[in-house]
């Protein structure tokens, strides 16, 4: 309260004194209203971005001051909840989005992508053709995942039983009906790599709750009942996204986000080294670009180089 009355704010210590405090204010603006023109002539309003003459600002906070100061992971936060992240928070989002920047020439997304593109469409219908592959059994796993880890979670709670239960009957409820658990298990991994580390850098920003404990649940469950079926980096999303309160309805469009600038790779490559109309074997390619490398024996003095040209 000391600090709001430093900073200029009106600080009321009881409810009480709202009113008088309220009424103070609105005398001092002599009738000024708090909308602008613009906005009391409105049709319609959003809440996630102002524009104004010399102006941007997403969610009240000037683009200008948000460029160079924080992550794209943190602004992606940011427009899609209303406030920006913590440090640690912000950095799990960045990691998040790097965990799904690419898989590879073989899902989905990227065969549309290749496919559409080596018909001779533009950048545009090519990465669009692969946004719209990403649906319930490609990226679509991360909410169908949040989902049913929310219902194991609320369960144990209205049942008062542990998660590990609710967890093994909700596998076998849907193993009996036919039904497979979203965001376990991995067509090519039998242990994704990047689910390990989403959750260290959960972890390191003090998100652990309810979801990522049904997903561990989960987990055992599969274990314990000899079909050893990991967290895939879908599941691992959604539970995090989930224990970080965002909605649901957001979670397969951030995959979006983070899937673009491959699915761009990806068609840029395709139009540049390979025939037009060409037969797309699905599985069968190699990989020809730099050897394996780390970026840990790089650090802390690594060298951002300028592009060269794309092959």
């Amino acid at each position: 309260m000391k600090a709001l009355r430093e900073a200029g704010a009106t600080v009321v210590d009881a409810f009480g004194e709202l009113p008088d405090a309220v009424a103070k204010i609105l005398k001092q603006m002599k009738g000024q209203s708090l909308m602008s023109e613009a906005d009391k002539n409105a049709v319609w309003n959003t809440a996630v971005t102002r524009i104004e003459p010399n102006r941007v600002a997403v969610r009240g906070y000037d683009i200008a001051e948000l460029m160079g100061r924080v992550s794209f992971g943190a602004a992606v936060y940011l427009i899609l909840t209303g406030e920006l992240p913590s440090d640690a928070i912000g950095r799990l989002m960045d990691g998040i989005l790097v965990a799904s920047i690419d898989h590879g020439a073989t899902p989905p997304s990227a065969l549309a992508a290749r496919t559409v593109a080596s018909t001779g469409a533009s950048l545009s219908a090519s990465v669009a053709a692969g946004i719209m592959s990403i649906n319930r059994h490609h990226g679509g796993a991360i909410e169908d995942c949040a989902r049913q880890l929310k219902k194991i979670a609320d369960r144990a709670t209205t049942e008062s039983i542990s998660m590990d239960e609710v967890a093994a009957r909700t596998l076998a409820a849907m193993k009996e009906a036919g039904d497979r658990m979203p965001g376990f298990g991995h067509r090519y991994h039998t242990k994704d790599p990047r689910t390990a580390r989403l959750f260290e850098l959960a972890r390191e920003a003090g998100v652990d709750g309810a979801h990522m404990k049904a997903a561990r649940a989960a987990e055992k469950s599969f274990a314990d009942a000899k079909k050893a079926l990991p967290i895939n980096v879908d599941g691992a999303i959604g539970a995090i996204l989930a224990d970080l309160g965002m909605n649901p309805a957001a979670f397969n469009g951030i995959f979006m986000i983070a899937r673009t600038p491959g699915l761009v790779a990806h068609v840029i490559e395709e139009q540049t080294r390979e025939k037009p109309m060409r037969r797309i074997d699905p599985v069968n390619h190699g990989y020809d670009g730099p050897a394996s490398r780390s970026i840990l024996d790089e650090a802390p003095n690594t060298k951002i180089q300028a592009p060269g040209k794309l092959q």
